[in-house]
């Protein structure tokens, strides 16, 4: 028995090519028209509801440089800029075909776009950034998958993350349970985020301990699972993202946290249309099914602010 080390980097350097089959929230509310928007008490787009619940908390007139990790097909950060042109940005990302679709979208904009794997920067290259963005993708960073076949591990990267998981437990005193999937990656982000002394973060994930408890929807509802489960997609497997362990590690670094749900960030509008579309435990059109899916990911999508105390790690 062992763990073997789940990565999507193959996947999304030599293998991604659209991303029409993998609906984030931010995608979904991208169109105008989208039934998605419909059915919130505030119907913009993602990026400028992102931004206005963001700057109640975050002063982005005093912010100049912004780093997006993942900023998949550039939808955020275009929103951000239209509102805060000026912020300096720059997109960071492994995959070269979403790098291009981000250059698409951000056309006439002055970003600048870097091909890589974050996990691999330095912290020199984030010391003098602002606000760093990781949204609805920390799934895709690399996973410890407990299988109970692995007879013994050999391979050096995961012979590496599995003694991090070790320090993790001992520097943060994190606690896994038996045969629990770790989240090793998402982990190291927030580590690095915090050990460069990011004045701000912002990340987002689908979450292991989210839960939908509203009496509006009975048939819907769902309890935390509590431990990373796996999301099977197209060409590659993902992980739910454990947060309680990322916030113990900001706080470590003397970080204020701010966690919620994406329907915090995102209400609803409890209208006939909304109603309609979930008074069911199936979806009888498209439409319905749409809905039905984007109310499930407002409930299990999690969200973390980290805000830099002025004292240091101590």
């Amino acid at each position: 028995m062992g763990y073997i080390l789940n990565t999507t980097n193959d996947y999304h350097i030599r293998t991604l090519n659209t991303l029409g089959w993998e609906l984030t929230v931010c995608n979904a509310l991208h169109p105008e028209d989208s039934p998605c928007r419909q059915i919130l008490k505030n119907r913009e787009s993602f990026g400028t509801q992102l931004f206005h619940s963001l700057e109640k908390i975050i002063p982005f007139d005093r912010l100049k440089n912004v780093l997006e990790v993942g900023g998949g097909l550039g939808y955020l950060m275009r929103d951000f800029l239209s509102l805060a042109p000026h912020l300096q940005a720059t997109m960071l990302d492994i995959s070269p075909f979403l790098l291009q679709k981000q250059k698409e979208t951000l056309n006439g904009s002055p970003v600048n776009f870097r091909e890589m794997d974050f996990l691999k920067i330095s912290l020199s290259d984030l010391r003098s950034i602002d606000l760093v963005i990781l949204n609805e993708n920390l799934g895709d960073f690399p996973t410890l998958v407990f299988d109970e076949s692995q007879p013994k591990q050999n391979d050096p990267e995961t012979i590496r993350s599995i003694k991090r998981m070790k320090d993790y437990m001992e520097e943060f005193d994190l606690e896994f349970a038996p045969k629990e999937n770790i989240n090793i990656g998402a982990m190291e982000v927030v580590e690095k985020l915090c050990g460069a002394d990011i004045p701000y973060v912002y990340i987002s994930e689908h979450s292991c301990e989210a839960s939908m408890n509203n009496a509006h929807f009975p048939q819907h509802q769902f309890t935390a699972r509590g431990v990373p489960e796996r999301i099977t997609l197209k060409g590659h497997d993902e992980f739910t993202v454990k947060f309680s362990h990322l916030q113990k590690i900001a706080r470590s670094f003397r970080y204020r946290v701010i966690r919620g749900q994406y329907i915090d960030l995102f209400p609803l509008d409890f209208s006939d249309r909304l109603k309609t579309a979930l008074q069911s435990p199936t979806p009888l059109t498209d439409e319905q099914e749409i809905i039905q899916q984007f109310v499930y990911d407002l409930y299990k999508y999690e969200y973390l602010v980290l805000i830099k105390d002025s004292k240091k790690k101590g």
